[in-house]
């Protein structure tokens, strides 16, 4: 009888074990991350996000924001999302290109005629199109929108106007080959940098410039390291995308994936409004901060980056037509 009596009860302890571990698996907890501090535009929409995570799901999905690169710089981010310890992440195309061939034909210099092109494209059946790619490719990511990153744009130490302006001078580019051809096409000389190292490299004079977009700019302070100009070239109007680690998404249900697409689609949008009121404020005090927007003739670096599209663009032929075509 006490042998009997003692299977009963670990039988029973199993079943309560099990209970337990099952109700506790439902409550998910997804990590975000991202490369800006707290309270810019792409971290806003991503916590906003999480809280209709939360309201939807009666608290059942939560989401926790790592902002200013606290699990890591983009490279390590995207290593983290692949295997499930990360399971949201705001990245940069620079960074996704490498992995997604694709995405590069958003890479490339002027492919866009400006903000307002760029929106077009990625909300219509392109942008869809390779979110798709993202989600179907080796990379271990699920694509789930866009975000604005932004137009990018030199600062530099010397004043640039003209590609010749460039010559001799060190810009520091994303870790993707096609920004240093495109640097290097541009008359400067690409060099290939983390985002973290870029206000001692400037600082030090390891190099004499970067490119980004206003708001980067000033949340990163690089605009204090000596950088005195930002000529308006807008070169590089690149979306960044918001993905989901894929061991993740296999996990959820098809009702928790379709919730997690709308919310990240509201997030897209969301971000957009933040994006452009984040464009003006920082632009004002990057100007009141004694920085020069200089003008410049788009034209002149446009015809100057011809063959970074020819040799990167060669196997986007159709792609790039139907984005030249979007109105």
């Amino acid at each position: 009888m006490t042998f009997r009596r003692s299977l009963l009860a670990a039988a029973v302890a199993v079943v309560a074990l099990s209970a337990g571990f099952t109700a506790s698996a439902q409550n998910v907890v997804f990590k975000a991350s991202d490369t800006h501090p707290a309270g810019y535009p792409n971290v806003v929409a991503v916590e906003s996000m999480g809280k209709k995570l939360d309201a939807a799901t009666k608290g059942r999905i939560t989401l926790k924001m790592f902002p200013g690169a606290v699990l890591g710089e983009e490279k390590a981010v995207v290593e983290q999302v692949q295997i499930g310890a990360v399971q949201i992440a705001r990245i940069s195309l620079g960074v996704i290109g490498p992995i997604v061939p694709e995405v590069d034909v958003f890479n490339m210099p002027f492919v866009f005629r400006d903000i307002a092109h760029m929106r077009a494209v990625i909300d219509g059946p392109i942008g869809a199109e390779l979110l798709e790619k993202v989600s179907n490719s080796s990379g271990r990511m699920i694509g789930l929108a866009w975000m604005d990153g932004g137009a990018r744009s030199l600062y530099t130490k010397k004043k640039v106007q003209t590609p010749a302006d460039l010559k001799g001078m060190k810009v520091r580019m994303m870790g993707n080959p096609l920004f240093v051809d495109t640097m290097n096409a541009m008359g400067g000389n690409g060099i290939s940098m983390g985002y973290g190292e870029v206000f001692s490299a400037l600082q030090t004079g390891v190099i004499d410039g970067a490119e980004n977009n206003a708001p980067s700019l000033f949340t990163s302070n690089h605009y204090t390291a000596g950088t005195k100009y930002y000529a308006q070239t807008n070169h590089l109007i690149i979306p960044e995308i918001l993905v989901m680690s894929k061991v993740t998404w296999d996990k959820l249900s098809d009702a928790d994936k379709a919730l997690v697409k709308k919310v990240s689609h509201e997030a897209q949008l969301e971000q957009r409004v933040l994006w452009d009121k984040s464009v003006a404020d920082y632009s004002a005090k990057l100007k009141a901060a004694g920085i020069e927007f200089v003008p410049v003739d788009q034209k002149l670096f446009y015809e100057a980056t011809a063959p970074v599209r020819a040799k990167y663009g060669a196997k986007f032929t159709d792609l790039m037509k139907r984005i030249s075509d979007t109105k």
